[in-house]
């Protein structure tokens, strides 16, 4: 399917429940322009009428009463026109308002049905640029140009039907030139898309970086960076400037073309009617009526081409805008499971069986792991950076599927699982906690939002985060966000973890929670993941050895291999692998 096919079945997917709205419309844009092209014959007849009145004067019975009707007539149909183009807008201003904000919720419900790979692969900026630049690009062009279209269309074929009925040979001496306006129109459009689509890509592009550096930017002021980091935003901002000016360059450039046309059709048209009254194909009178009935229609032939080239960079933006979304919509589902199996609570085991996986298909980064966690089992997975620890647990809560293998909760393939059934009785501890925006009770009920306040309480005393809060001038009422300065990382780590106490979860898994904290910080937070892990079945994945020490059961991973396994002493008199990562981390400790 082409770009543009692809935009315009978006537009008209999310349009569709509002055709009796677009129907109101077109039937008012046809009154308007069915009005608008009318009222040029009326002031052909009012000129025609003056003149025989001037003939009429000079033998005494001369009337202006018809050209006053004429004037009135054409009055009464422009102000008709107008009026029901401002109905029109009104109306159309209503759905397009409904149908883009159904884009914006569609677009949103759509990123939380996704693929974590998709986000995983896509830079923060492009996505946002999706909710700003596109979305604003389409509602523009829908709250304008739709309505441009349409009007200017009927006006555009009511003129050719009114003019053949009034005089042939004026009106194909008015279109003559349509050939060749539509030839430069062509070259000149696709000239102009080229650009106006790298243009939303170098946004996107441009918002990435913006993204990138705002998050980094204690780094790049630590680092002595802040001029690079400008100059490399130049960069960016040059590639948009360049494509920005060369779209506009080219579609604006179809405006002062059209009205240049337009004045030499109104001079063929005027040459034509004046040499038909000199060759006396029809008289002065009705020569001179028809020539400034058709100066107008002219006019109002030329307005729609002029109107809506004049528009281009709008449509070509909004139909941009729109197969990026349609991109967005196409892209696959998480696999929900609807008619899987439901789980209640772990029985037996997590298993982990022959599993191969790698997130580029030609690149394998697990070979054949294989690992069993039974159920009130603590296991830990250890190894150097890179060797498929994190990968182990975007597998078991099926961030990812695996390429081969499988991994079973109690003998179920989770692939067999319905996915909210899964992640319900699986609860993740990340390295990077997050606080949303709210307050600090908001966030701790985050996984069961009808917790009460003790409920609230009782996980934060768990977690060893209670006194802190208390300590705050609004206590568990503190409004936060993920940015807050009012919160250390060891503290989101640990609001974090009482979080995860709340929803109770029959298998837990920490993945290097204690990894971005200082040694006291650590303390804190190993005692909080002791009291989260007391009784229930967890994989632990860590990068200071000593967190683990109490772990039923070690899996040492490196290279994407599992190479050894078993209790903390029983790895430390092999002296293998996991010997000197402990005492290579213990001489620096």
């Amino acid at each position: 399917m082409s770009d543009t096919r692809k935009a315009i079945r978006y537009f008209i997917k999310y349009l569709k429940p509002y055709k009796k709205g677009i129907a109101i419309v077109i039937i008012l844009s046809l009154l308007s322009s069915g009005a608008q092209v009318i009222a040029p014959t009326f002031l052909g007849c009012a000129v025609t009428d003056l003149t025989k009145y001037l003939s009429d004067l000079k033998k005494g019975t001369a009337s202006l009463n018809t050209f006053y009707s004429a004037l009135w007539s054409m009055l009464l149909f422009y102000v008709l026109s107008q009026v029901a183009i401002f109905i029109a807008w009104m109306v159309m201003s209503k759905f397009n308002a409904d149908s883009t904000n159904d884009m914006r919720e569609n677009l949103f419900a759509k990123f939380q049905r996704m693929l974590v790979r998709y986000f995983d692969t896509h830079q923060d900026g492009k996505l946002l640029s999706l909710f700003t630049s596109d979305l604003d690009n389409i509602f523009n062009a829908m709250n304008n140009a739709i309505f441009e279209i349409i009007s200017q269309g009927i006006m555009f074929i009511g003129t050719i039907v009114i003019m053949f009925m009034v005089n042939q040979q004026l009106a194909w001496t008015t279109i003559a030139t349509t050939p060749l306006i539509l030839i430069v129109s062509v070259l000149i459009m696709k000239k102009a898309r080229i650009y106006l689509d790298k243009q939303q890509d170098e946004i996107g592009d441009l918002n990435g970086y913006i993204t990138e550096q705002i998050n980094g930017e204690k780094i790049i002021i630590t680092n002595g960076l802040r001029k690079e980091s400008v100059e490399n935003f130049k960069t960016y901002n040059n590639r948009v400037r360049n494509a920005m000016f060369k779209g506009q360059f080219y579609s604006g450039i179809l405006f002062p073309l059209m009205n240049g046309l337009n004045l030499l059709n109104l001079a063929i048209v005027i040459a034509m009617g004046a040499w038909m009254i000199i060759s006396g194909q029809v008289s002065q009178a009705i020569g001179l009526g028809l020539i400034v009935t058709f100066v107008e229609y002219s006019q109002t032939y030329f307005q729609p081409l002029t109107q809506i080239t004049s528009i281009y960079s709008m449509i070509q933006l909004a139909l941009t805008g729109a197969r990026r979304l349609a991109t967005v919509e196409e892209q696959k589902d998480e696999d929900a499971v609807p008619n899987g199996k439901k789980i209640h609570g772990l029985q037996k085991a997590v298993k982990l069986e022959n599993v191969h996986f790698g997130y580029d298909e030609n690149k394998e980064i697990l070979h054949g792991i294989n690992i069993s966690v039974n159920k009130g089992q603590s296991v830990a997975v250890v190894g150097p950076t890179g060797s498929g620890k994190t990968t182990i647990m975007n597998l078991i809560n099926r961030f990812y599927d695996v390429n081969s293998g499988k991994i079973t909760f109690d003998g179920t393939d989770v692939r067999d699982i319905q996915l909210e059934s899964l992640r319900n009785n699986v609860g993740i501890v990340l390295q990077d906690s997050v606080l949303f925006t709210g307050t600090i009770a908001d966030n701790i009920r985050y996984g069961k939002p009808n917790a009460s306040m003790d409920e609230v309480i009782s996980a934060a005393k768990q977690a060893d985060i209670h006194e802190f809060i208390e300590s705050l001038p609004d206590g568990y009422e503190t409004q936060v966000n993920d940015a807050s300065s009012v919160f250390s990382t060891g503290q989101k780590q640990l609001i974090s973890i009482a979080r995860t106490i709340l929803t109770n979860p029959d298998f837990l898994i920490l993945d290097e929670a204690t990894s971005n904290v200082d040694t006291v910080t650590e303390e804190k937070i190993q005692k909080a993941m002791d009291a989260v892990i007391a009784g229930r079945t967890s994989f632990v994945i860590a990068h200071r050895l000593k967190t683990i020490l109490n772990s039923d059961k070690i899996v040492v991973l490196k290279d994407g291999n599992v190479i050894e396994s078993g209790s903390h002493e029983e790895l430390l008199k092999e002296k293998g692998f996991y010997y000197k990562l402990y005492t290579d981390q213990m001489a620096f400790d």
